[in-house]
């Protein structure tokens, strides 16, 4: 508490901190535990950025901490010579509160290190961010988003030459130019005036909006769908208050979908996200007011993107009338379905395609790809790895091998253009896929059916408990390692015959009673297999402040895939009150 009050009353008394800041310190002075929280560490640079609660102090999203990570940035992108200080760093932000402040913050401390900045004018999609970067030849990115987190957060993301977040080699680096210097004396910075004067600001947007959708569209197969099923396919569709309102109505419209509904209530941007207690389309409340302008429209599809539109979450009508949420491992599989099925009748599948998935991600994708002699590729969690997929492909000059990636957190990627997930893409393609089930005289709905006939009934669940805090931090990694030095015998009648423990690189076979390493790198992961043929895996977020458990069955039938998730919960959920 002693260093944390000490930073308390260095910001208080610098001359480097503006009054608005100060008044809001002063409002916390007799609140120890909230000084505490705000200044107890530095804002950690995980994951290749910063993501908090907005607020003042060391441990919070503010100018200061924004600038001081944009002040390491610059120092590293000095280390790799003036060719890339010349090359420059693209950025672009979402509508969440201050991102456009942070944004215009990190600019400005770019230039004054002699670095170009490339602005976009106006709120743009994560993924966008990341075609800008290899577009421009820019030498990094920067997204000021905190994703589908509750409006109180806001996050800051940087991202390497090749378009996807930055690997962990060189986030270290920075991370270590961060940890060096004085928030407040060792970072430079432009006042208003200069930055609007200078030369090393530039600002972006129609030409490059452009240009990241010719190449979204170019993702499309068979487009010719579209206006085969003419009135009889209707969206809706809400962007959250978000960035993807204008582009995801653009490239719909550009694949000549004219029945397209959007949520009035949530289609202007709005940091507070005031109609919705979280802006996460993996949560089917936030598309209460879709499904009533379903209903109002008859359109059997709802598509929803979260506030940086690399997200896309979607409700279908199922044969009752109602509407039912899809979880991203549905999407996923569905997506991947329409994709081959389409590429091998066009005669434009590749070959050997590359398709991936993270090890969270439901092994059904792997069914479907088994139907055309495709080994479905592997990554840990995060679409980083996915992008590394690319990026090696691309060493190779074999990019267009590549053909779809996802993660059951409602990420995907279809193309190379970009190297991080994005609902515009993911917007489109199911779009055209809902066409083409129209033309067969289905539903969407109709379609997961008659894939779960066909491979079997999966059935994942995602369980999330959020701990909060430096309590927090320390109860997430605690669980962890009781998990990992205790490893349960059995979960109900299922043994566990092995596990998977990524930090460590080993898979321990309990049944043959041996060890072999394991080819991903290193992650704080558990995976743990069971006897009866289901599994779950348990992972800290490395973006938000929860603990996370996947579960995964399968049956011949829905009924016997409902009752294996049902016992398989109810043993873990068992254990998981006792760790919490």
């Amino acid at each position: 508490m002693n260093n944390a009050l000490n930073q308390y009353k260095l910001w208080l008394e610098s001359g480097f901190v503006d009054m608005n800041t100060k008044n809001e310190l002063l409002n916390i002075e007799n609140d120890e535990q909230e000084i505490n929280e705000r200044f107890y560490q530095n804002l950690s640079f995980g994951t290749a950025g910063l993501r908090g609660i907005i607020g003042a102090g060391t441990n919070r999203m503010n100018i200061y901490t924004v600038r001081k990570a944009t002040q390491g940035l610059a120092m590293d992108i000095a280390e790799h010579g003036d060719k890339a200080k010349e090359r420059g760093v693209a950025i672009a932000y979402d509508s969440r509160l201050y991102s456009n402040t942070f944004a215009q913050e990190a600019a400005k401390v770019l230039a004054a290190n002699g670095i170009k900045a490339y602005l976009f004018d106006a709120l743009r999609p994560t993924p966008e961010l990341s075609f800008a970067i290899r577009h421009l030849n820019c030498i990094a990115g920067i997204i000021i988003t905190a994703s589908h987190n509750p409006a109180k957060y806001n996050g800051y993301k940087v991202y390497w030459e090749d378009g996807a977040q930055m690997p962990p080699q060189n986030a270290d680096k920075v991370l270590e130019y961060i940890n060096k210097i004085d928030i407040f004396k060792d970072v430079k910075v432009l006042n208003t005036l200069d930055a609007n004067n200078s030369c090393l600001i530039a600002y972006i947007g129609k030409e490059v909006d452009e240009a990241y959708l010719a190449n979204v569209y170019a993702q499309s197969i068979n487009p010719g769908l579209i206006k085969q099923a003419g009135d009889n396919l209707k969206v809706v569709y809400t962007p959250l208050h978000g960035a993807g309102n204008k582009l995801v109505r653009k490239i719909l419209s550009m694949l000549g979908v004219e029945n397209v509904f959007v949520v009035r209530e949530q289609e202007a941007p709005d940091p507070n996200f005031s109609t919705v207690k979280c802006p996460n389309p993996e949560d089917p409340e936030v598309f209460s007011y879709s499904v009533k302008l379903a209903k109002e429209t008859g359109s059997p599809l709802i598509i929803g993107t979260d506030p940086d539109s690399d997200r896309m979450g979607l409700m279908v009508r199922n044969q009752n009338g109602e509407y039912v949420p899809l979880s991203g491992n549905q999407v996923g599989v569905l997506l991947i379905n329409y994709i081959l099925t389409q590429r091998a009748g066009k005669g434009i599948l590749p070959d050997n395609p590359v398709l991936v998935k993270t090890i969270v991600t439901t092994e059904m994708a792997q069914k479907v790809c088994d139907e055309y002699g495709i080994k479905m590729n592997n990554v840990l969690t995060g679409f980083k790895y996915i992008g590394e997929i690319i990026k090696n492909l691309e060493e190779k000059n074999q990019e267009n091998r590549y053909l779809f990636g996802f993660e059951e957190s409602y990420g995907y990627l279809a193309g190379t253009y970009a190297r991080d997930k994005d609902a515009v893409v993911a917007t489109m393609l199911t779009v055209e896929m809902a066409a083409w089930y129209t033309m067969r005289g289905m539903t969407v709905y109709e379609g997961l059916q008659e894939l779960f006939e066909k491979y079997g009934y999966y059935k994942e669940m995602q369980k999330s408990y959020t701990l909060e805090g430096i309590s927090g931090i320390q109860k997430r990694q605690e669980i962890v390692d009781n998990l990992r030095n205790n490893v349960p015998e059995a979960f109900g009648n299922a043994k566990v015959v092995a596990v998977r423990d990524y930090l460590k690189g080993v898979r321990t076979d309990f049944a043959n009673n041996t060890e072999e390493a394991l080819t991903l790198p290193k992650s704080d992961v558990l995976y743990y297999e069971l006897s009866d043929g289901t599994y779950f895996v348990v992972r800290p977020s490395g973006t938000e402040p929860k603990i996370k458990f996947y579960l995964f069955v399968n049956g011949k039938t829905k009924a016997e895939a409902d009752k294996n998730m049902e016992n398989l919960w109810n043993s873990v959920s068992e254990l998981i009150k006792t760790l919490l």
